[in-house]
């Protein structure tokens, strides 16, 4: 597929969620991620907002779903999502649920495999059970206390052509990552490139990042959006918009 660039906006805050977003689109970033943290505070009224001011941009709906699969992806569909997200460590019952519930609602499924003992079994039970995506993801507090303890924390990059080469759909690597490393991650088979803490969002305050984010963005559009295809190909269009440019 082609190469995606999407912001995760991990902000507890519709006003700046709207206000980061707002410089993402202008700066050429491709989709918006309403951060787990943003869907916490907000609910469905964050994604209802990023939808009201961006029609045509894809919206993933980052809830994390871990029981309730059909109400839970049907509720952000409602709201605007045209990408939801579900754990492999739910019941398989559930993974397939929102699978179900993306192909009847026109919603495409994205499974993240946080704190899977196995990362690349896990990729493949996600695919096995009709995700669309997989999420290869290092999570925020295992990353942390590598870092409490004076101890180097795993990078998503570290099994990614691993996980890459496992499945057949497009793969996300997530956690962590600076600038340079989200930037390799087409170079290892990944095409969706995302850019949260700490880059875009501070991971200590959860507010937008200090710096010229514009700036930033653009050059990482530029250099992301010039691989190209790379990768399986996406799955086809949704509701909203095509799922890459």
């Amino acid at each position: 597929m082609r190469t995606v660039v999407q912001i995760s906006l991990d902000l507890v805050e519709i006003p700046e969620a709207l206000r980061t977003a707002e410089i993402a689109v202008e700066a050429g970033v491709d989709w918006l991620e309403a951060g787990t943290p943003l869907i916490i505070a907000e609910g469905m009224n964050g994604v209802r907002a990023l939808r009201n001011a961006f029609p045509t941009v894809p919206i993933v709906a980052d809830l994390k779903t871990m029981d309730g699969g059909w109400l839970e992806a049907e509720l952000m569909a409602k709201a605007g999502a045209t990408h939801v997200v579900v754990m492999e460590r739910a019941h398989p019952a559930t993974v397939t649920m929102v699978a179900k519930a993306g192909r009847d609602l026109g919603v495409a499924v994205m499974g993240d495999n946080l704190g899977a003992d196995d990362p690349v079994a896990a990729a493949r039970r996600l695919e096995d059970l009709g995700c669309d995506f997989v999420i290869h993801h290092v999570g925020y507090d295992e990353r942390r206390s590598f870092s409490t303890a004076g101890r180097e924390a795993p990078s998503p990059l570290d099994e990614l052509a691993r996980v890459v080469e496992a499945v057949g759909v497009p793969v996300q690597a997530v956690g962590g990552l600076s600038v340079e490393q989200a930037m390799r991650a087409p170079e290892l088979g990944s095409p969706l490139v995302v850019l949260g803490a700490p880059l875009a969002i501070d991971s200590d305050s959860f507010t937008t990042a200090a710096g010229d984010l514009r700036l930033v963005l653009e050059s990482v559009c530029r250099r992301v959006h010039a691989y190209g295809d790379v990768g399986p190909a996406a799955p086809g269009p949704r509701r909203a918009s095509d799922d890459a440019r």
